[in-house]
C-alpha cells in the first residue's frame, strides 16, 4: 500500500506550525509591547509639553492684531517642564530622559523625551531593547 511509506511524516509538519505560530506570538506581543511603550512615553511628552505652553508670566501677553498672545521663553519652557517630570507619574517607563523643552517661535512649546524599552520576552529575532524618542508640541490659546 502506499500511503504506508507516508506514515508518520506528518509529525515534522505538526512541529514547524507549531514553532511557526510560537515566533508569530512572540514577535506580535513585542511589537504591542513597543507600541503600548511609545503611546505611554508620548503621553508624557504632551503632558511636559502642554505644562510648557502655559509657562509664561501674565506680562508676557501681548496684544496682537488677532487677539492676546502669549510670548514664552526657553528658559521658563524648560524650568517647567523639570518640574513637572519630577512630579509626574512615569510608572514603568525605563530610563527616561529629557532631550530638549524649549521654544523656538515664543508661541510654541516643544519637548522631546525618551525612553528605553525592553521587550517582554527576549529571542533572537528580537532585540534586547532600544531607546524611543518622541516629540510633542502645544501652543496656548487666549481667547478675548
Amino acid at each position: 500500500m502506499p500511503w504506508r511509506d507516508e506514515e508518520g511524516s506528518i509529525l515534522p509538519l505538526i512541529a514547524g506550525f507549531a514553532s511557526l505560530g510560537l515566533v508569530v506570538v512572540l514577535l506580535v506581543t513585542a511589537a504591542t509591547s513597543l507600541y503600548l511603550e511609545r503611546k505611554r512615553l508620548l503621553s508624557l511628552a504632551d503632558g511636559a509639553a502642554l505644562v510648557g505652553a502655559e509657562s509664561f508670566a501674565l506680562e508676557d501677553v501681548e496684544r496682537m492684531e488677532e487677539g492676546l498672545r502669549p510670548r514664552l521663553t526657553s528658559d521658563a519652557v524648560a524650568r517647567d517642564v523639570v518640574a513637572y517630570l519630577r512630579e509626574a507619574p512615569i510608572g514603568g517607563l525605563e530610563g527616561v530622559q529629557l532631550e530638549r523643552a524649549a521654544t523656538d517661535d515664543g508661541t510654541t512649546a516643544v519637548v522631546s523625551l525618551s525612553s528605553y524599552w525592553r521587550p517582554p520576552v527576549v529571542t533572537l529575532l528580537v532585540p534586547e531593547g532600544i531607546r524611543i524618542d518622541v516629540t510633542a508640541e502645544a501652543r496656548s490659546v487666549l481667547l478675548p
